[in-house]
């Protein structure tokens, strides 16, 4: 979610506001809602803990030999882009380079431990105070990355590896 978007939502209802605004049923205030629209038979969202958008959507499958049916299920997907525009701030390429961003630090974070754990399983010269720490960062990074936190995991990573580096 773009920085500074919470509180513009905050103060215009929260994110069950946004959700009116772009489908049915909608029940629920500030940053949680459910509701549903056309194919989308079941629509759920929430900010978590870090300020991301967490939804969960149940869809039914259109027919596709039916024009009506289709027409419901191009505005159900028109319907669908436009919230997530403006629930996050972003719009889909940029939805999908933050989506890019968020695995590659994932990623980075794995490979910063399974680099530690060979380098450590390697040097005959590492303190066990090192070797300690190491493993405290291990947990840190597993931790995070369980939580969802890949950014902080990220730069747990970098710590590890100059710890290792030095």
């Amino acid at each position: 979610m773009k920085r500074g978007l919470a509180k513009k939502l905050a103060s215009e209802g929260g994110l069950a506001s946004v959700a009116g605004k772009h489908f049915e049923n909608v029940d629920g205030s500030g940053d949680a809602f459910s509701g549903s629209h056309g194919i989308m038979t079941s629509i759920s969202g929430e900010y978590n803990a870090l300020g991301k958008l967490v939804v969960d959507v149940q869809q039914e499958r259109p027919d596709f030999d039916d024009p009506d049916a289709m027409a419901v299920a191009m505005d159900s997907r028109k319907r669908w882009s436009a919230f997530l525009d403006e629930a996050t701030g972003y719009n889909a390429k940029q939805r999908g380079d933050k989506a890019k961003e968020f695995a590659k630090k994932a990623s980075k974070a794995k490979s910063g431990i399974s680099q530690a754990r060979h380098f450590m399983g390697m040097a005959n010269n590492l303190s066990d105070e090192v070797k300690a720490q190491a493993e405290e960062y291990i947990t840190t990074i597993e931790n995070l990355l369980e939580a969802g936190d890949n950014t902080k995991a990220e730069s747990t990573a970098k710590k590890l590896s100059n710890l290792l580096e030095s």
